[in-house]
């Protein structure tokens, strides 16, 4: 049974590729009320970075919620809603035979969305999204957080 309602807007962010990377999520609740999440690692990928954000959100959530999960991450986007179906059948590999790349970001993400009704949202990065542009700022900090600890 889904009891809430939330939009959530995620973004990662490095400071190279690899190199300190952070991540943010920014959830609205049917209510109002907005909370914001972000993080960060030493060594990452911007895609690592993408999919602990919604990861996170997800996790905050403490009850099963229907989410409109928004992302401006087309590797995230379509991963969750196309590839990730192939990658299962073929034994969390790709097409051309390889390991899936982030395995234990993909595994813990695709257990999260048991949990949720999720509707997965692209939306173009940079193009003056409130939300959007929010996250956006929030995982470039959580990425500068990083910068000196590499």
């Amino acid at each position: 049974m889904v009891n809430d309602a939330v939009e959530v807007f995620t973004d990662g962010a490095c400071l190279g590729n690899p190199g300190p990377g952070g991540w943010a999520a920014v959830l609205r609740c049917c209510d109002g009320a907005t909370r914001e999440l972000y993080g960060g690692e030493a060594e990452t990928t911007n895609n690592r970075m993408e999919l602990l954000a919604a990861i996170s959100a997800l996790r905050a959530l403490e009850t099963s919620s229907e989410v409109k999960l928004y992302t401006d991450s087309a590797y995230l986007q379509k991963g969750i809603t196309d590839w990730i179906r192939v990658w299962k059948q073929n034994g969390w590999k790709t097409a051309n035979k390889r390991q899936v790349k982030n395995l234990d970001l993909w595994l813990q993400l695709d257990s999260l969305c048991g949990h949720h009704r999720i509707t997965w949202c692209w939306l173009k990065g940079h193009a003056g999204h409130e939300y959007n542009e929010r996250a956006d700022l929030l995982a470039r900090q959580g990425a500068r957080a990083w910068r000196g600890s590499v």
